[in-house]
Parts: structure tokens; sequence; C-alpha cells
């Protein structure tokens, strides 16, 4: 299946095809490949926008999930028709991103891999709202970007390394 991915703003120059590529072998080491997902860089206005309206915190995030399907922790959905092999749409706060990685030196075409990858994990249910929930999430990104890191001679490591 297949990984639509969408530049919504003009703000931050995104490499598209490494980016699509890193969301493909993050689909597959979580077992996903079948399904769909659709991915949208965006800027800090249309970010604002949607944290305020779903998580009524209107300030430009790194990252917003919205899944297709409700599943427990890291189950994948159970599609009953071809229409339903969708995870969901994940929106990318390139620009908010891109200001953090200036700030902190940070390379952001690793950080944009990486912030997907958290991405995914909540289209497939993880949270991490209280410790035990990120202790799980945290693990599940580690063990997919070690396949990312795998592939790609890269040593991406998950963003949550320090929330709790």
């Amino acid at each position: 299946m297949s990984v639509a991915l969408r530049n919504a703003q003009r703000v931050v120059p995104v490499r598209r095809a490494p980016l699509r590529r890193a969301v493909c072998a993050l689909r597959a080491a979580l077992g996903a490949s079948r399904f769909d997902v659709g991915l949208v860089c965006a800027g800090n206005g249309l970010m604002r926008r949607l944290n305020g309206a779903y998580r009524h915190c209107p300030e430009p995030t790194d990252v917003l999930s919205f899944p297709f399907h409700r599943v427990a922790v890291g189950e994948l959905p159970r599609p009953r028709c071809r229409d339903e092999y969708n995870l969901g749409d994940i929106f990318l706060g390139v620009e908010y991103i891109h200001q953090q990685c200036r700030a902190t030196g940070e390379d952001f075409d690793s950080v944009l891999a990486v912030t997907a990858a958290h991405g995914l994990c909540h289209l497939l249910g993880y949270q991490h709202n209280t410790k035990a929930e990120w202790q799980q999430m945290y693990q599940k990104e580690v063990e997919i970007l070690e396949e990312l890191n795998r592939l790609t001679g890269s040593s991406l490591r998950p963003l949550t390394a320090g929330l709790f």
C-alpha cells in the first residue's frame, strides 16, 4: 500500500523522497506495510489550529496523529474491506521541528524520520500519558528505529528519551 505525502507549507524545504522511504521502512518494521498512511508536512499555523481544535492547546507542535481505526496498543487494524486498509494521517509540524533543530543543532531530516516513527506508533494505539504507557511506546520506537538504522546506517533514537 502507499504513503501519501503532502507538503502543505512553504517555509521549510522538505526532502520528500528520503522521508517517504523512511516511513515505508518504519511501516514495514511495524508489520503494517499493507496499510496506507497519510503524511502531511505542515507549518506552524496549521499545527496551531489542529492542536487547538483536537487537543485544546493552540500552539504549534511537532506531530499530531489521527488514527483511522481504534486499536489496542500495538495491534494492527482488522479491516473488513479494501477501503479500510488505512492507518490514518500524521501531521508533521516541519516548521516547528526545523526551529527546534536550528536551536539544538540536530539534523532536520533525521528528526523528521524519528518524529514520523512517533506518529506511526500513535496510529497503532501507543500513548505516553503515564510512565507505563511511555515505556511501552518508547520500547516500540527503539525497536522500529533500530530496523530503520539497520537499513540506512543511521543511528536514530526516539525523541521522548527523557519524558518521565
